[in-house]
């Protein structure tokens, strides 16, 4: 399994659930097309699920 993750934003938040929005927010994405690169844990794991329809994921 990989030690970090990098995870970038594809689909804009501006129509998300409010949840999701937040969701993004805590990852550290706030523009489009921005990556962060996370580390590979259980709750960053979690927040991914929430929103895969919005990001995407790369393990390093």
């Amino acid at each position: 399994m990989a030690d970090k993750l990098r995870i970038t934003l594809v689909k804009s938040s501006i129509g998300a659930v409010p949840k999701n929005r937040k969701i993004v927010e805590a990852l550290g994405l706030k523009k489009l097309n921005k990556t962060v690169e996370m580390p590979n844990n259980a709750a960053v794991r979690g927040m991914i699920r929430q929103v895969s329809h919005m990001v995407k994921v790369e393990e390093i």
